[in-house]
C-alpha cells in the first residue's frame, strides 16, 4: 500500500496542539504523533511510543484549504469537519505540501465516481472478525417465527407472501412480505398501484401477548381527484382485524370483564403500574380516543382499559405537507373509506428541515478544533434538534401505547415510507419488545426496519461526498466564518409557498418523478451548484450513486439519537452501551463495511454485497465485550416496577448526546438541567398551591427510591422543548377532525382548520380544500388538465372544448366531495 508521508505537521484538536507526521493512504488520513504522558504520570508497561488518529475519507463532511505563501511565515492549513463530529485542523509549514495534501484528499473523497471504490470493497478483516458472518444474522422467516408467524404454527391472522420474491412487485421492499391471511396475492397486486412505489401496508411487528400489529406503508395515491382503491381499503381493514379471530390469550377482548387481566397475559393493567402520564401524553390519548365509548352499550359496565380497540393510521408528516402532496397525485387517506380506524397526523418535519437543523448544530460546534470554549448555546437552541428528537420519541411512544396498552393496531406511513416511517416503526418496537434492547435484537431491528424494508442510505449519507464541500479560501478570507454543509433555503410552511413548490415540481418535469429519492413532502430545496465539476451521465450507475446535497439528511442519525435518549433514561434496560451507538453512527459514514452502502435488499443482492464486502455486525460481534452495558438487567416482570416489558421516554428529559459531539455533559446540557430544575421548583410550588385550594385536583406521586427513573410529573420544559407542543397535530375519522387546540379549549364543534388538520379527509371539507388548491394552481398546466379544462398539450385551442367531456369531468370532480350512499353501501370491509 502506497503511503504519502508529510513530516512536521501540527494538528489542533480540542484546543490542543500536537506535532507529528501526516500519512495519506488510499482510504484514510492517519496522523502519527508522539505518545507524551502528562507530567508525573508513570508510563504503563509496553506503552506505545506513538499514537495514531484515523480519519476515513467518506466521513469528511467539510474540508477548507487555506493556502499561505511560505514567505509570510504563517502556515497553510487544512481544516476538517467530520460527520462523526471530529473537528481537526492541520497546519503545514510548506504551501506546496499543503496543496498536494488537499488535492490528494479531495481526489479520494469526492472524485471516486462509484461506491465500489470505497474501502469496503478492499477491506480485509482482522483475525478476530473472520469467524463471524453478519450477513446471515437476520433471517426474516426466523424473526417472524419469533413473533409467532410461520407456516407450521397456528394461524394468527397473517401469512407469508412470495408476491415480491423477485422484487418485481415493489423493488424497494423485501422479498418476503407478511400480509393478512384472508387477503390474496391478487388483491395485493391491485392494491399496489394505489400506494407510492407499490409499498403496500405489510406487517413489521406482531405483539406476542395481544396479537396487535404494527404495519407500514407509503402514502396513498389520492391526488386531486380523491382517488380510492377498494383493494387497499380491504387490505388495511384486514390488517386491523387480524386479531379478531384469534383467541386473545384466553380473554375475549370484545366482551367486557370486571376482572383485571393478569400481567403475564396482558399489558392492560400497566396503565396504573407504569409512571404517571404527562399532560402531553394524556392529551394525545384523549384526542385519539375521541368519542370512543368506555361503557358497554348493552350491560352498562365499564370496559377494561385496552379491551376496546382504537385502530390508528399514523401519517408522520405535518398536515399541510400531506395536503400539498395531493397536488402531486399523492396525499393521505380519505377516512370516509377507512371507517374502521382513525388517522393521526404527526408534526415530524421533512428531510430538508432536519438537515438544516443539524447544520445549525454544527455551526454551534464548528470551532471545536481550535478552541475549548463551550458551544454556542443560542445556535443550539435555534437548531431545534432536541425538539425534533422529542417529536420523534413522542410519536413513537404514541404508537407503542396504542399497541401495548390500548390493544390496537397501527399503520405507519410518511411519504415514501422509508424515512420517518422507519424511525417511528423501529423506535416503537424498541419500546414494546425487550428483545430489541439486546445487542443481537437491535441488530435484527436495524436489519428489518431499515435495511430490509429499505432506506435511501446512499442519498441520505452521501458517501461519495461532494465537490462543494471542498473549499479553497484565499489568505484574504482567513478568519471568515466557515459554513459547514450547505443551506437549502427550505420553503416555509405557508400554504402559498407549498403551492409554489408544487408548481416548480410540475414545471420541472410533469411526467417524471424528479424528486425520486426525496422525502421532502413536495417542499424542495435549491438545486445543486451548477458551477461544480462535470456530473455523471444520466442513467449510469455513477449518476444514481452520486451525492446530491439536497437529499442528504440525518434520518438514521436521529434514530440512534432517540435510542440514546431511551438508554440514558433507562440505563439498566439495554444490553448495549452508549459507545455501541456512537460507533454505529461512525460506520454509517466510514465506508469500511458494506451494510450501509445500498438502499434496499434488492440492491444489495444485485451487487453481491455479502460476497464482496463484510457486514458491519462483524465488527460489533467480534468486540462484543466492549459494547456490553454493565448495568443491564435482563429480567422482565410486569409485576415489578422498573422491569416491565414496556418502556417509554421521558420527554422532558431529552438532552444532548454530548459524547457524540465530543463535548462534556456540562458544556452541552448544564443550561438545560439548570432551567429544568428551576422550572420544576416553580411547578412544584404552583402544584402545591393548586392542590391546596382545589379539592380533587391531580397531584403527582413522590419519586420512588428504586433504581428506576420514573416519568416526572408535568412541569415546564427546558429551552427549545415547548411544553404545550405535542407532536400530534390532529386526529381524523370519518365523522370528525380534532386538533389539540380544539380539545384543550373544549370546543369540538368547529371544523379543524387546514393549517392543523389537513381536513381533506372529513365530510364536506375535501371540496373546500380542493377549491383552495384549485385557486392556488390557477394558470398552471396541471390545473387546467385536472379540473376538466384543456391540458397543456392542447395549446390554446383547448379553450373551445366546452362540450360534454368538459362538463362531465367537472361533474365528476364535484361528486368527489362526498361519497354517495350507494357507493358507501357497496363497500365491504372484510
Amino acid at each position: 500500500m502506497q503511503i504519502k508521508k508529510i513530516p512536521n505537521v501540527d494538528a489542533i484538536r480540542g484546543g490542543e496542539k500536537h506535532s507529528g507526521e501526516l500519512h495519506l493512504t488510499e482510504h484514510h488520513i492517519i496522523f502519527v504523533f508522539p505518545n507524551v504522558l502528562p507530567d508525573g504520570v508513570p508510563p504503563p508497561p509496553n506503552a506505545p511510543k506513538t499514537r495514531e488518529v484515523y480519519i476515513a475519507y467518506p466521513i469528511i463532511g467539510n474540508c477548507i484549504f487555506r493556502p499561505c505563501p511560505s514567505v509570510t511565515g504563517r502556515p497553510s492549513a487544512i481544516r476538517l469537519r467530520c460527520r462523526d463530529f471530529m473537528f481537526i485542523n492541520f497546519n503545514f509549514p510548506d504551501e506546496l505540501q499543503a496543496k498536494d495534501a488537499f488535492e490528494y484528499i479531495r481526489n479520494r473523497t469526492c472524485r471516486l465516481g462509484s461506491i465500489e471504490k470505497l474501502y469496503a470493497f478492499s477491506y480485509q478483516p482482522l483475525k478476530l472478525e473472520r469467524p463471524f458472518n453478519g450477513w446471515t444474522l437476520y433471517d426474516p422467516r426466523a424473526e417472524f417465527r419469533r413473533q409467532g408467524i410461520s407456516t407450521k404454527s397456528v394461524d394468527r391472522g397473517w401469512r407469508i407472501s412470495s408476491i415480491n420474491k423477485d422484487y418485481t412487485f415493489s423493488p424497494t421492499y423485501p422479498a418476503l412480505l407478511v400480509v393478512p391471511s384472508k387477503i390474496s396475492d391478487n388483491v395485493i397486486k391491485y392494491a399496489g398501484a394505489y400506494r407510492s412505489r407499490q409499498r403496500i401496508p405489510v406487517l413489521t411487528y406482531l405483539h406476542s401477548l395481544n396479537n396487535c400489529s404494527i404495519t407500514r406503508s407509503s402514502q396513498p395515491m389520492v391526488g386531486f381527484r380523491g382517488n380510492r382503491s377498494i383493494q387497499d381499503e380491504k387490505l388495511v381493514s384486514a390488517c386491523f382485524s387480524a386479531s379478531a379471530t384469534v383467541e386473545f390469550n384466553g380473554i375475549d377482548a370484545s366482551v367486557p370483564d370486571t376482572a383485571e387481566p393478569s400481567p403475564a397475559s396482558s399489558q392492560a393493567d400497566l396503565r396504573d403500574s407504569i409512571d404517571p402520564e404527562s399532560d402531553t401524553e394524556r392529551l394525545e390519548d384523549e384526542l385519539i380516543a375521541g368519542n370512543d365509548n368506555t361503557y358497554d352499550s348493552k350491560t352498562g359496565k365499564r370496559l377494561v382499559y385496552g379491551a376496546q380497540q382504537s385502530n390508528l393510521i399514523v401519517d408522520a408528516r405535518p398536515t399541510i405537507n400531506a395536503v400539498v402532496m395531493q397536488a402531486m397525485g399523492k396525499g393521505s387517506e380519505n377516512m370516509e373509506y377507512y371507517k374502521f380506524a382513525k388517522k393521526a397526523y404527526l408534526n415530524i418535519e421533512n428531510i430538508h428541515v432536519m438537515r438544516e437543523s443539524l447544520n445549525t448544530v454544527i455551526e454551534a460546534l464548528k470551532d471545536g478544533d481550535i478552541s475549548r470554549l463551550p458551544p454556542n448555546r443560542e445556535l443550539l437552541a435555534k437548531s431545534g434538534w432536541l425538539k425534533h428528537i422529542t417529536g420523534i420519541l413522542d410519536g413513537s411512544a404514541l404508537i407503542a401505547r396504542q399497541v401495548g396498552i390500548r390493544h390496537s393496531h397501527v399503520l405507519i406511513h410518511c411519504s415514501d415510507g422509508w424515512d420517518r416511517t422507519s424511525q417511528l416503526s423501529a423506535l416503537s418496537q424498541l419500546m414494546l419488545d425487550p428483545y430489541y434492547r439486546t445487542i443481537e435484537g437491535f441488530m435484527v431491528l436495524v436489519e428489518k426496519d431499515w435495511l430490509s424494508f429499505g432506506h435511501m442510505f446512499q442519498q441520505r449519507s452521501g458517501l461519495l461526498n461532494h465537490e462543494k464541500w471542498f473549499v479553497v479560501e484565499k489568505d484574504a478570507m482567513a478568519g471568515s466564518a466557515i459554513q459547514p454543509g450547505d443551506s437549502d433555503g427550505r420553503a416555509g410552511e405557508a400554504f402559498e409557498n407549498a403551492l409554489a413548490s408544487a408548481k416548480r415540481f410540475f414545471n420541472k418535469n410533469r411526467n417524471n418523478d424528479s424528486n425520486a429519492e426525496s422525502d421532502g413532502d413536495g417542499v424542495s430545496s435549491p438545486p445543486d451548484d451548477p458551477s461544480q465539476a462535470k456530473k455523471p451521465a444520466a442513467g449510469t450507475p455513477e449518476a444514481s450513486e452520486a451525492t446530491r446535497p439536497n437529499e442528504i439528511s440525518p434520518v438514521f442519525h436521529q434514530f440512534l439519537d432517540a435510542t440514546y435518549q431511551l438508554l440514558r433514561q433507562h440505563p439498566n434496560r439495554f444490553e448495549f452501551n452508549e459507545r455501541f451507538l456512537r460507533r454505529l453512527l461512525y460506520h454509517l459514514y466510514a465506508g469500511q463495511y458494506g451494510t450501509f452502502l445500498w438502499n434496499s435488499e434488492k440492491a444489495r443482492k444485485d451487487a453481491h454485497a455479502s460476497e464482496r464486502t463484510r457486514s458491519v455486525w462483524d465488527y460489533f460481534l467480534s468486540r462484543k465485550q466492549e459494547f456490553i452495558n454493565r448495568d443491564y438487567d435482563a429480567t422482565i416482570d410486569d409485576r415489578q416496577s422498573g422491569r416491565e416489558r414496556l418502556l417509554f421516554p421521558k420527554l422532558s428529559e431529552v438532552r444532548w448526546w454530548y459524547q457524540l459531539f465530543g463535548r462534556t455533559d456540562a458544556e452541552m446540557n448544564e443550561y438545560l438541567d439548570l432551567a429544568a430544575a428551576r422550572d420544576e421548583r416553580l411547578g412544584n410550588f404552583a402544584m402545591g398551591v393548586t392542590t391546596g385550594s382545589m379539592p380533587g385536583s391531580f397531584a403527582s406521586p413522590p419519586r420512588t427510591s428504586d433504581n428506576r427513573s420514573p416519568r416526572p410529573a408535568p412541569s415546564p420544559q427546558p429551552p427549545s422543548l415547548p411544553f404545550s407542543k405535542s407532536v400530534l397535530t390532529g386526529v381524523e375519522s370519518a365523522r370528525e377532525a380534532l386538533t389539540p387546540e380544539q380539545r384543550a379549549a373544549g370546543d369540538e364543534s368547529h371544523p379543524a382548520s387546514l393549517k392543523h388538520s389537513s381536513s381533506a379527509d372529513t365530510p364536506g371539507s375535501f371540496a373546500t380544500n380542493l377549491a383552495k388548491l384549485r385557486d392556488g394552481v390557477t394558470g398552471l398546466d396541471i390545473g387546467r388538465g385536472l379540473f376538466g379544462g384543456p391540458s397543456a398539450s392542447n395549446g390554446g385551442s383547448g379553450n373551445t372544448n366546452t362540450g360534454g367531456d368538459g362538463k362531465r369531468k367537472e361533474q365528476e370532480l364535484a361528486d368527489m366531495s362526498t361519497a354517495t350512499s350507494s357507493e358507501k353501501g357497496s363497500l365491504e370491509m372484510t
